[in-house]
């Protein structure tokens, strides 16, 4: 069983596009190169979690060579996000991502709050990339950086 398998609610297109990837030896990088957008949303738009424009399909169809209605068919519209994973996250990376939060999220609350006032940090403003950091020793370290626009609340 592959591990997309064992995700509950994708697109049926998502095996594929994970098969003609790794057929082609591309990255999500890469992908997201010839596709003009970044390596999240590319793998985002392979799960169906995020919006693949017209010319978005047209491009990752050409550059998996599939057929543009195969891949339009699912991910054409838009995307029902969140409903992929149950909660908390059982695949132990994505648990670690959830297990952050759960660990941390008061206290970036708190800096948050103290930095901007009473607000959100948006999730749809938003941008995010993922970078291999190699430190002096060797040892590899994942960089995630998240960058959502500062909502405050409304005062009524």
């Amino acid at each position: 069983m592959s591990s997309i398998e064992t995700y509950q609610n994708l697109p049926p297109v998502t095996d594929i596009l994970f098969k003609q990837k790794k057929a082609k030896g591309l990255s999500f990088e890469k992908l997201g190169e010839l596709l003009g957008r970044d390596e999240v949303a590319v793998a985002a738009i392979f799960y169906g979690q995020a919006h693949a424009s017209l010319d978005d399909i047209k491009k990752l169809a050409e550059a998996l060579e599939l057929n543009e209605v195969v891949v339009a068919n699912d991910l054409e519209g838009f995307p029902d996000r969140g409903r992929t994973l149950d909660m908390p996250p059982r695949e132990p990376l994505i648990y670690r991502l959830y297990e952050i939060v759960q660990n941390y999220g008061l206290a970036y609350k708190a800096i948050l709050n103290e930095k901007f006032g009473d607000g959100i940090m948006s999730a749809i403003a938003f941008t995010t990339k993922v970078e291999k950091e190699t430190d002096d020793k060797g040892v590899d370290w994942a960089v995630i950086t998240l960058r959502g626009k500062w909502l405050p609340y409304s005062r009524f």
